[in-house]
């Protein structure tokens, strides 16, 4: 299913496009940061064992990894439709009623996010004009701080562009979905599941619609 042309050439629909590789990018800084924590917690334990002689500073390391391993990646998983939603209800509505509670949902989501935004800036100023360090190895705390602003303004993003989209079906619920996740039934959702068993791309489907189907 395509993506109307009337949404693709809109400023929202040209959005969307930009902010996919970013989102992706994010996502990807994520996965690195998960991965590099498993090889620093493997030669940590190997280091502290063989040779009774750990990683100085590994906990720090840790814990400023934190942010980043927990953030960078929520735009792209709300770009997908992946996290966790009460659907009991909504997932039997229709027409109006779905994309009316969709607006809801996002409205809410986007005032917490842009409340996060504001104190996250505001720790991450206090960090940096203070000096802030971690206690042990003394390493700056700012860098870690700074991500959570920028992944939750790459998120506000994403739920502005799901907003303006489900504003669209709200009002025209014959149009095809775009910039929305579209709620997949049980078949659907176990068709994705094989499909990414075996390492089939999802995201040829993605690139070329921008009705996100939902995991």
């Amino acid at each position: 299913m395509n993506a109307s042309k009337d949404w693709a050439n809109s400023p929202v629909g040209k959005l969307d496009r930009f902010a996919k590789p970013i989102e992706d990018f994010a996502n990807l800084a994520a996965a690195l940061a998960i991965f590099m924590l498993m090889v620093l917690g493997t030669a940590q334990i190997f280091l502290r064992t063989a040779f009774d002689s750990p990683i100085p500073g590994y906990i720090d390391m840790v814990e400023l990894s934190m942010a980043g391993m927990a953030f960078l990646g929520a735009a792209y998983c709300q770009r997908l439709g992946s996290h966790i939603r009460m659907e009991i209800l909504v997932g039997h509505l229709r027409g109006r009623w779905l994309w009316g509670f969709e607006v809801f949902g996002t409205i809410v989501a986007l005032v917490i996010i842009a409340v996060l935004i504001w104190y996250g800036w505001g720790h991450f100023m206090r960090s940096f004009e203070l000096g802030d360090t971690t206690i042990d190895a003394e390493f700056p705390v700012w860098p870690s701080k700074l991500l959570v602003p920028l992944a939750f303004s790459l998120w506000f993003i994403r739920l502005s562009i799901q907003l303006t989209g489900s504003i669209r079906m709200f009002i025209d619920p014959t149009r095809e979905p775009a910039g929305v996740v579209v709620i997949q039934d049980v078949a659907a959702v176990a068709q994705d599941e094989i499909h990414e068993t075996f390492g089939e791309d999802l995201s040829q489907s993605d690139d070329q619609d921008n009705g996100y189907p939902r995991p």
